[in-house]
């Protein structure tokens, strides 16, 4: 039985309702067939059917059950999803009952299999990232920016949470997949050509909405979200086809936990940025030296690789890797350490040191060291009592006492004797033993090295510019602890003291000078003054500061004519007095050194300025002597003559009756802050 393809004229073994025949004809036709020729066209075209239904079925199968669970599907697991979606059709309720939604079906479900056939080596393409949910399109936008394509964005990226839990339908093809699979018609042709051109204009918006900031991305992305959730039935889609509209396909979005999780797979953390030490500009160059701001001494500060050579004399700062012209500068300069570079006689004994900065090789350091270093000279002038303060002690103080012990002495031109005289003020100012620089043969490595001493004027300190304010009531109250004297305080803590010994009366320190400006009438100054309410305690002085500094702490006031002796007042407690009796020849200068110093310590300062009568140069030179007639020409013709005529030559003789009112002032004093303290 052939099967003629002509319109008529042919009998058909096989008739169908509906092209033209009636229902009996159709029963008698099948009754003409053989039962077995029957069964077998039946198994065959049920065979037919099955294989047009699941030519239909097993990619919308496929395309639901990558919907379900888009972030655990990859490109290698597709074949054995699509089979047991295959094997599952019987259980799922399709409506294939309407061939529109057959077509639809078909063709959405072709876009999302080549897209997930695409794998890792392309990206959903640019329209699917700027639709993406926020999650999406940060780690879209991390991955892209970082490698400058999106090769690194994987498949779980095309089908993220969408956080209303709305519907979405998959993103379009992209430029690869279009290459894979042609159109299937004519007119999908002409669309895809159509749409060449747009995607090439997506991709470039979508590449400059990634390169945007993350805050204005983020903002973007939550201002689409809340569009998209803002009491709209519809959300948005991208189309697999320009001229069909994809059915919306139900999803099930990922637990929180699984969103955090991939999120924080996929977004690299960005590395804190920390400001290196090479980011800190370098401290431009100043000179080592200061020749010109001080007026009593030449000074250097030195700080980085510091090397002191006593053997040569020499304090170096070697130069740092990578130093430039504007970090780094070879100087050298000649400094003797002894704050009284104006005076030539003092200065002609200090050795001179060579201060300088080099970029060369230097000595290797034999010893180094985690604290700063002080150079300074022990000698030229202090010998005397009154220079061995203002000289070195108040310096050495005003510079040193800020690191609290931890700093080195390196002394130069070293008098072993004369340290020891002041061996407490050097262990309370430094931990370690002072260094003999000149006869020390190792090189000293330091961080830190001042060569010369801060000094700000004689025996005078200028809190204003003190390293932590210090002023000369530190510097007493720094001695008085030094060497253990008990009193801070004048006459009322005296009062309490001597009433326990028996005495009632505020004490007077007579300094009794030896040689020269001697008191001739010592004995009636004793007498004057105990008239008037003083105990009195004659003492010349010695060599040993320790026994002399704790007499004076035990007087309440200390008197003597200018000299030396004086500078005792360093231990007098706070709230004393001080009477300088000040010679002939126009001295008051030289008073001074005593008078500004002794009121920054905290004394009263009184000042009695003799006659000629008074002085016992009347017994040496007639009345109208230039010594007596002009002070001011024997004083200008130098130092030299003002010392022969005035300080070496002439002692003291008080006249009581015109003393006497000094000596009242004082004691009213001392019995005034006595009252105060009583009533306080």
């Amino acid at each position: 039985m052939g099967m003629d393809g002509g319109g008529g004229g042919g009998k058909l073994p096989y008739s169908y309702a509906g092209v033209g025949h009636q229902d009996g004809k159709l029963v008698k036709s099948f009754s003409r067939v053989e039962p077995r020729k029957f069964g077998m066209g039946l198994v065959a075209g049920f065979l037919l059917v099955t294989c047009a239904y699941f030519s239909t079925a097993k990619f919308d199968a496929i395309h639901i059950a990558m919907t379900v669970n888009p972030i655990s599907t990859d490109a290698a697991g597709i074949g054995s999803l699509a089979t047991a979606a295959a094997a599952d059709t019987s259980k799922q309720q399709l409506d294939l009952g309407v061939q529109d939604r057959d077509a639809l079906s078909k063709e959405g479900s072709r876009a999302e299999v080549l897209e997930k056939d695409a794998g890792n080596a392309s990206s959903s393409g640019p329209d699917s990232g700027r639709n993406a949910p926020l999650e999406d399109t940060r780690r879209d936008g991390t991955f892209v920016g970082g490698s400058g394509d999106a090769g690194g964005v994987d498949a779980s990226s095309a089908a993220a949470t969408n956080p209303a839990g709305e519907d979405e339908v998959p993103a379009k093809d992209d430029d690869a997949t279009a290459a894979v699979l042609p159109p299937v018609s004519s007119e999908e042709a002409a669309n895809s050509t159509q749409e060449s051109g747009v995607l090439e204009d997506q991709e470039l918006q979508f590449q400059e909405s990634v390169a945007e900031p993350p805050s204005k991305k983020s903002n973007d992305s939550a201002a689409a979200a809340a569009a998209s959730g803002n009491g709209s039935s519809s959300p948005s889609v991208v189309h697999s086809d320009p001229a069909i509209l994809p059915a919306p396909v139900q999803r099930i979005p990922p637990t929180t936990q699984e969103v955090k999780a991939l999120a924080d797979q996929q977004i690299p953390a960005v590395p804190e940025v920390k400001q290196t030490d090479s980011e800190t500009p370098a401290r431009e160059w100043k000179p080592l030296c200061d020749l010109t701001s001080n007026r009593r001494i030449d000074w250097c500060e030195l700080d980085g690789d510091v090397r002191v050579l006593g053997a040569n004399a020499s304090v170096t700062l070697v130069a740092p890797p990578g130093a430039d012209g504007r970090t780094f500068r070879e100087e050298s300069w000649r400094i003797k350490p002894y704050p009284r570079k104006a005076d030539p006689n003092a200065m002609r004994f200090i050795r001179e040191l060579t201060v300088q900065s080099v970029s060369g090789e230097e000595p290797a350091c034999t010893d180094r060291h985690d604290v700063p270093a002080l150079v300074f000279s022990d000698r030229g002038y202090v010998g005397n009592y009154f220079h061995a303060y203002t000289d070195v002690i108040l310096p050495l103080f005003l510079t040193a006492r800020q690191y609290a012990g931890e700093v080195l002495l390196l002394v130069t031109d070293l008098q072993m004797w004369w340290v020891g005289k002041f061996l407490p003020v050097f262990k309370s100012i430094s931990n370690y033993d002072p260094i003999d620089l000149d006869h020390d043969p190792r090189v000293h490595c330091f961080r830190h090295v001042q060569v010369g001493l801060t000094n700000h004027d004689d025996f005078s300190i200028d809190p204003r510019r003190a390293p932590n304010g210090y002023s000369m009531l530190d510097f007493t109250k720094f001695l008085r602890t030094t060497y253990g004297l008990p009193r801070d305080v004048a006459w009322p803590a005296a009062a309490a003291a001597n009433a326990t010994a028996g005495r009632s009366r505020p004490r007077l320190l007579l300094i009794a000078r030896a040689r020269t400006r001697r008191f001739v009438n010592t004995d009636e100054i004793v007498r004057g003054a105990e008239k008037v309410g003083f105990e009195v305690v004659v003492s010349e002085g010695q060599h040993e500061v320790a026994p002399f500094a704790e007499l004076a702490n035990s007087c309440d006031a200390i008197m003597g004519v200018h000299g030396a002796g004086l500078t005792n007042m360093v231990f007098m407690p706070t709230g004393g007095v001080v009477i300088q009796v000040v010679p002939l020849g126009g001295l008051e200068f030289v008073a001074g050194y005593f008078r500004g110093p002794s009121r920054d310590m905290g004394l009263r300062y009184l000042e009695y300025r003799i006659t000629p009568e008074e002085s016992t140069l009347i017994d040496q030179y007639p009345r109208d002597h230039v010594i007596f007639t002009d002070p001011e020409g024997v004083k200008s013709k130098g130092w030299e003559s003002l010392k022969g005529a005035y300080l070496d030559k002439q002692d003291v003789r008080l006249d009581m009756k015109r003393f006497r009112p000094t000596l009242k002032k004082a004691i009213a004093h001392l019995r005034k802050a006595s009252a105060n303290a009583n009533a306080n």
